[in-house]
């Protein structure tokens, strides 16, 4: 019997090279064949030395192929097996996700592949659920997988009846798309892993939260359920192999997991879930795209949903208005709209009196840094400008005022009445802390971004940004000392982010039943943030928020983009006429469109000049 015949099997490469955006054909030897699939992480030749890469296409080089235009004779092989990547259908929602955020499909696809190479992927491991597990969000889930099950019959059988008529004019669409995803508001305090064990219920669950380290421990409680969890990035050959639940933070959304039936996305609000390099990705999105390519339900859950998630789900299901309530600190709201900001401090009398309470663990949060970034004279009340560029100054040290537009220093005295006594209208974390100490009579750690992971974790009193609230893990009281500085920030999601910090310090705090409480000083005690923290009523800043949006034409009723980096001028210039532009401020262009599929058209049609580094960031968080 005569040997069976082979024709020579080629693979498209995407090459792991900066800057280069081609695929290039590669003869797969036949030494390697079998090792060969979609996804599959190689070696290859290019430009005289060896470069990974992924195998995004196979193809036979039968004769009169033109599946390449190099002769096959002439093509390279490839040099080695790295080993597996990520799965065909993970391929193609990476070049979904390429164009709808307009970055390189190479970054995309590093994020889908494992952290180090896997040549062997474990056996699969499902364990048998114990304890108890949410009802709703079984129901949700149940009904949504019901749902999509009953379209993907239809669809089929619309299919079926246009391969038998032979008549390609017969529809296939066959209405408007079930929505895929599903909004489940679950408060702050509440323990999400009875939503995690719903989902594993009902089949193999991916889910994806802000932090990996929560991920670890929520991995831990998982197992005492009799759940089989793989972390990401550590475990990805495990979840490759088969468990019934694969936890991380926001990359977890490219993991691979066989017979994947659903995906959960935990705080889907946060802005953690969305990646800072390009293609400015994020979580929440991707999963419900790649949910509705699978045919399966995605859960969002959150405290406070965004306006996107709200508008890209069906009706949102919450656990009830007393257990909702119940899940909530006590929220205290300090009205300082009497105050005199001339002779207030920051530190009200319902403070003093948990700073002075020796058990009690105070966080004290003020997103301004330093010591104080604008002072008054406290006679003339005349506002402390530098004598050169008229920019307010701000006092770094003691003894000294600084202009931080010109860098222009000099004692700290008022121009105009000569007075030595300087009012702070807006004292940073530094002073704050002499005056924290001084109502307390206790140290105070102050915490920022800038000081790193090094803070003392068994102290009574923090001050610090909002990095004290990723730092320390519980606390009885958490007060915002100018809540108002993130309520009137110029951004679109200004009182979404604030609503985020408020989600964060609650989960210090804990529930009411435990005595956690926040404070929140205000001169704004009717705005809608306030009104939902106090109430306990997220729904409240939603409608609120929903109209503002809609009205203005921003994300989700439109979509923005923001452009820098040298050549970005050349760039903007050259996209069509229908996407309308501002200029620029601190050296970033800002885009906007009616909605992503156009903006990621438009910006498609863009042309970048030679040896240009230009940023493009869609869905831009803080704009």
């Amino acid at each position: 019997m005569a040997d069976e015949v082979r024709f020579p099997l080629i693979a498209r490469v995407v090459p792991d090279v900066s800057g280069l955006e081609k695929e290039f054909d590669y003869l797969v030897p036949e030494s390697l064949r079998d090792q060969v699939r979609v996804g599959t992480q190689v070696r290859v030749p290019l430009n005289g030395r060896r470069v990974g890469g992924w195998v995004v296409e196979l193809v036979d080089g039968t004769s009169g192929s033109s599946v390449t235009a190099v002769a096959i004779d002439r093509l390279k092989p490839i040099a080695m097996v790295s080993g597996f990547g990520p799965s065909h259908d993970l391929i193609e929602l990476a070049r979904w996700t390429s164009w709808r955020w307009c970055g390189p499909f190479r970054a995309v696809m590093r994020t889908a592949s494992p952290p180090q190479a896997v040549r062997h992927l474990p056996s699969s491991r499902y364990g048998r659920v114990a304890g108890p597990a949410d009802a709703d969000a079984i129901e949700l889930l149940r009904a949504a997988s019901d749902e999509l099950a009953a379209l993907h019959t239809r669809r089929e059988w619309v299919r079926t009846q246009c391969v038998k008529s032979r008549n390609t004019d017969v529809a296939t669409d066959i209405g408007v798309e079930a929505v895929s995803s599903r909004l489940l508001r679950f408060p702050p305090c509440a323990s999400r892993i009875p939503v995690i064990v719903a989902a594993a219920q009902v089949g193999p669950t991916l889910v994806v939260l802000p932090a990996v380290d929560t991920a670890r421990i929520f991995a831990a409680r998982l197992r005492t359920h009799g759940l089989t969890v793989a972390v990401i990035p550590d475990d990805w050959a495990a979840a490759a192999g088969g468990v019934d639940v694969v936890i991380g933070a926001r990359n977890t959304v490219w993991a691979t997991c066989p017979g994947l039936r659903s995906i959960l996305i935990l705080d889907e609000h946060d802005e953690s879930l969305q990646d800072e390099r390009s293609p400015t990705w994020v979580a929440r999105d991707v999963a419900i795209e790649r949910a509705r390519r699978l045919g399966i339900p995605c859960l969002l859950v959150s405290p406070s949903p965004s306006i996107a998630a709200l508008e890209a789900s069906a009706p949102v299901r919450s656990i009830g208005r007393v257990a909702e309530r119940a899940g909530w600190p006590l929220v205290e709201i300090i009205d300082r709209s009497d105050d005199e900001p001339w002779k207030t401090s920051l530190i009200s009398s319902p403070l003093a009196q948990h700073l002075r309470h020796p058990d009690r663990r105070v966080v004290c949060v003020l997103n301004t840094v330093g010591r104080s970034k604008r002072l008054a004279c406290r006679s003339c009340r005349e506002l402390t400008v530098c004598e050169r560029c008229k920019a307010t100054v701000h006092e770094p040290e003691p003894g000294v005022l600084q202009c931080a537009r010109c860098d222009t220093a000099r004692p700290p005295v008022c121009q105009a009445c000569g007075g030595a006594s300087l009012a702070n209208l807006r004292p940073g974390v530094s002073r704050l802390r002499e005056e924290l100490e001084a109502a307390a009579g206790r140290p105070v750690i102050e915490v920022t971004a800038a000081l790193g992971d090094d803070v003392r974790l068994d102290a009574g009193i923090y001050v610090g940004t909002e990095a004290v609230l990723h730092r320390i893990r519980s606390a009885d009281v958490v007060a915002f000392l100018d809540i108002d500085s993130e309520l009137l920030a110029p951004r679109y999601r200004a009182a979404e982010q604030a609503m985020t910090l408020i989600v964060r310090a609650a989960r210090m705090v804990g529930p009411r039943s435990g005595g956690g409480r926040l404070l929140i000083h205000t001169r704004f005690a009717d705005h809608e943030v306030i009104d939902a923290a106090r109430h306990a009523a997220p729904d409240h800043l939603a409608d609120v928020e929903r109209d503002a949006r809609e009205s203005l034409g921003f994300p989700p009723f439109g979509s923005l983009a923001s452009i820098s980096g040298p050549g970005s001028d050349e760039f903007v210039a050259s996209l069509p006429g229908s996407v309308m532009r501002s200029s620029p401020s601190d050296g970033r262009w800002l885009l906007r469109a009616t909605s992503p599929t156009h903006l990621a058209d438009a910006l498609r049609l863009g042309v970048r000049p030679a040896g240009s580094r230009i940023r493009v960031e869609v869905d831009p968080s803080r704009v």
